[in-house]
């Protein structure tokens, strides 16, 4: 048994505990959250700072760890894309590498849980050793072209049944975006994902102008961008509404609905999804947002909707690290009036119920195995300081 005590537990599901001790088993399960007056001190492991569940990443691409540095920031969406493709070939040893060096960052960083992107079978190896809880969205898509969806489908398809699932891990197969599945693919997508057995389901949503001027006006960059690879959008009909709304008549509201870095997602946007379902989430990767697109979502939509936000990382891609608390940070750094909780909960209890692993992630309440991790480095007033780090204790 282990009582592990800070100036401050914050168990996210319950208040703040001051001088708070967190007892668990040799396991690392959770047994009861106390008050340090109430035991020996020469029982206790005293630290300074405070005491939170381990971190969920909601949004990760882990199969392209090995572009680091590859890809210019600051390009906008449709040229990073374009990067993407062109060079996401590489040698298959090197790609391994690089996925388990990445995980092992994460894991360092206090990462319990993944939701990961997957194109084809390269993380599945690393997955199946179970170090965390990983939810494999195998994601489809046919770039608005029906004749192309069958085709899209029985390949991923095949990849999805590759995937070795870990003891409490998951699976689903998943749109991409709204630009780029046509409605004949969303539907296949969710006859698949039967609604007897709700799952989570991600699409990225809103991360850049031409995404909505696509659906907007049916014109803008992707037009050039799918004719470049010989793919044409003339039959492509405006719905004369943003992205989302597109989205939203094609996915099924029986499932969980992740909706992935809405950098320009608006309050009535967010308030029309949550009038579709009472199960959405929508998930922010501050500093992808700023490596491709130099913008970052409006947090304030979030809070006056009272909506349940995610943090995720993006790949090495996008991103110069894989932390939670460095997307924390960047929150805290940019827009600085989200709250600290606030922070922690998205980073979180918000992320572990959006990937379906609130069951043993998430918060710190007796019978949860959510990890523990002593945050230093935040101020006397709950501000988190740029030199705020993360340490795993459990």
């Amino acid at each position: 048994m282990r009582k592990i005590s800070a100036d401050w537990v914050f168990p996210i599901a319950s208040p703040p505990i001051a001088q708070g001790v967190v007892i668990t088993d040799p396991a690392g399960k959770i047994l009861a959250l106390e008050r340090r007056d109430q035991h020996d001190p020469a029982s206790l492991e005293i630290h300074r700072g405070i005491l939170t569940p381990g971190f969920v990443n909601t949004h990760c691409h882990l199969e392209l760890s090995h572009m680091k540095g590859k890809v210019h920031t600051g390009t906008g969406l449709i040229p990073f894309i374009t990067s993407v493709v062109t060079q996401r070939n590489a040698a298959s040893e090197v790609i391994a590498e690089a996925i388990a060096q990445a995980e092992a960052e994460m894991l360092t960083g206090g990462i319990v849980a993944l939701g990961d992107i997957s194109n084809a079978p390269d993380t599945f190896a690393v997955k199946a050793k179970g170090r965390m809880r990983y939810h494999t969205f195998v994601e489809l898509f046919d770039f608005l072209q029906t004749s192309g969806a069958d085709k899209a489908f029985a390949d991923w398809s095949a990849v999805y049944e590759q995937i070795e699932l870990a003891p409490g891990s998951a699976r689903s197969l998943v749109p991409h975006a709204p630009y780029s599945v046509s409605q004949r693919l969303f539907q296949k997508i969710n006859d698949f994902n039967a609604p007897a057995a709700p799952v989570t389901v991600s699409i990225h949503n809103q991360e850049t102008p031409p995404e909505n001027e696509l659906f907007e006006q049916g014109r803008g960059a992707f037009f050039d961008f799918y004719g470049k690879f010989g793919i044409s959008l003339d039959h492509f009909q405006p719905t004369g509404k943003p992205s989302i709304h597109y989205a939203l008549e094609h996915l099924n509201p029986a499932h969980r609905t992740l909706f992935v870095h809405n950098t320009l997602t608006t309050e009535a946007d967010i308030k029309a999804a949550h009038a579709w379902s009472p199960k959405v989430f929508w998930a922010t990767c501050p500093n992808a947002n700023l490596y491709i697109e130099n913008r970052l979502p409006h947090y304030q939509h979030f809070l006056d909707t009272n909506a349940r936000v995610t943090i995720g990382t993006d790949s090495l891609t996008s991103n110069w690290q894989l932390s939670i608390l460095e997307e924390m940070k960047t929150i805290a750094r940019y827009q600085s009036y989200v709250p600290f909780e606030t922070l922690l909960r998205w980073a979180t209890l918000n992320g572990a119920q959006a990937l379906g692993f609130d069951d043993t992630l998430g918060s710190l309440e007796a019978g949860k195995m959510p990890g523990v991790l002593l945050l230093q480095g935040v101020e006397a007033d709950m501000k988190l300081s740029a030199q705020a780090s993360v340490t795993r204790l459990v």
